[in-house]
């Protein structure tokens, strides 16, 4: 009785902690730290996600006709953005050949130059080159093709990224294009590389991830996870249990896979919020922390849909469109420097014309000074030494006032002419005189 009663109760305090440390885990706490994502970056990414959703009409070919080795998939040639667009659809749950991929048990597959990768989606890739590689090469020597562009959606995801991996290795001497004229976007992708590779390839390869999306997050392998498709809750709650229980050292697995490339995770709840807020974009290329639980909400599988992600998508793109023009410029400081110049040199001009006119205006003063420097007494000669430099407001002043005062000491004769005269006061005493 005692026995069981400690069962009990060790059994409870575990399930409450389990309890507690999977419903307070949020999916905004996996990028709290990463910077906001910009708007150049970001804008391809509502257009792949409609690329990825055009490629669930691909499936034209007759099963019949031969054993597909990739999901569906449809290579279009974007010749208003010189784009080769190669888009990948996801899991169609009534596909074998999908199944295939999937199942495929043999473990991660050693990538050539270092890294490993998951073996069925690796092939998937390898099969998607080889079939295309014609189709594709003649688009881009065609003329007017500067890029090449893998999208694709949940497996497809896994498959596009691989593909642009090893066509960055293997393809660009083929098709005499370099690294920089590839990309991926992989939307709600599933750990389909080594962290080497992750990094490696970050410049190349843009994983989208929308808020509690579980497959990117789920450390099983994939082939299990499909392989458990129809009791996903109960596999869920397993890995979740597993994670609680058993130590971080000891899930450390050298094989491990990871979400490829730079990471895009559209965040549009918080905890304890309801409703849905406008939708942030964060972006990072994390070494450590790269959506390492899996979160329990009710959104965890409505986040993996494709529609979904191009929703927010195109939301947060439109929201950083209009935050970046309700910004100042980026050059602001720049251009406050060339106005200050443009200003200073103005007034440069302005106060040069000053000085000519004043210039002028003392020369004139000079010669009326110099006609009468004959009859000048020693006060009219230095009032001529000094009208000789630019005399100021001041200065006039304080000569006619000294001129006023030596004419009252003369007389009301003097006086009278000087207050008759007064444009004329240097000269006026001594012409009454």
């Amino acid at each position: 009785m005692a026995l069981s009663c400690a069962a009990e109760c060790a059994l409870s305090l575990a399930c409450a902690r389990w309890a507690l440390r999977r419903l307070s885990l949020s999916g905004a706490d996996d990028s709290a730290s990463w910077p906001a994502a910009s708007s150049s970056s970001f804008t391809p990414v509502p257009r792949a996600c409609r690329s990825a959703l055009a490629a669930y009409d691909a499936d034209t070919e007759p099963a019949a006709t031969s054993r597909r080795l990739c999901p569906p998939y449809r290579v279009t040639h974007d010749r208003e953005r010189g784009e080769v667009v190669v888009a990948v659809r996801g899991l169609g749950l009534a596909r074998v050949d999908d199944y295939r991929v999937l199942l495929d048990a043999g473990g991660p597959e050693p990538f050539p130059g270092g890294g490993h990768a998951h073996r069925g989606l690796l092939r998937a890739a390898v099969w998607l080159l080889d079939r295309e590689a014609p189709a594709i090469g003649r688009m881009v020597a065609g003329g007017g093709c500067t890029r090449l562009v893998f999208v694709g959606h949940s497996l497809g995801a896994g498959v596009a990224a691989l593909a642009a991996v090893v066509a960055v290795r293997c393809w660009l001497g083929r098709l005499g294009l370099h690294r920089g004229d590839v990309r991926c976007y992989a939307m709600a992708p599933p750990r389909c590389m080594s962290l080497g590779l992750a990094l490696e390839y970050a410049d190349v390869v843009h994983s989208v991830v929308l808020q509690d999306d579980f497959l990117p997050r789920t450390p099983a392998p994939l082939q299990h996870i499909f392989g458990s498709i129809f009791c996903l809750p109960c596999l869920l709650c397993f890995i979740c249990m597993r994670d609680t229980f058993v130590s971080e050292e000891k899930l450390k697995d050298a094989s491990k896979l990871y979400a490829p490339g730079r990471v895009f995770h559209i965040v549009e709840r918080e905890n304890c919020r309801c409703g849905r807020l406008p939708p942030k974009v964060r972006t990072a290329v994390p070494a450590e922390g790269r959506f390492e639980h899996v979160v329990l909400s009710c959104n965890t599988t409505s986040d993996h849909g494709i529609i979904w992600i191009e929703k927010e998508a195109q939301k947060a793109l439109d929201l950083m469109e209009q935050e970046e023009l309700t910004l100042p410029p980026s050059q602001q400081k720049m251009l406050r420097v060339q106005e200050t110049k443009s200003l200073a040199e103005h007034r440069l001009n302005a106060m040069e014309h000053v000085v000519l006119i004043q210039e002028g205006n003392n020369s004139r003063e000079d010669d009326a000074l110099s006609s009468s420097s004959s009859f000048s007494s020693p006060i009219t000669s230095t009032t001529s030494l000094r009208s000789e430099s630019s005399l100021t407001r001041s200065e006039w002043d304080e000569l006619v006032e000294t001129f006023l005062h030596d004419s009252e000491e003369d007389g009301d004769s003097g006086r009278n002419m000087c207050n008759s005269a007064a444009c004329c006061l240097p000269c006026c005493k001594w012409s009454v005189a």
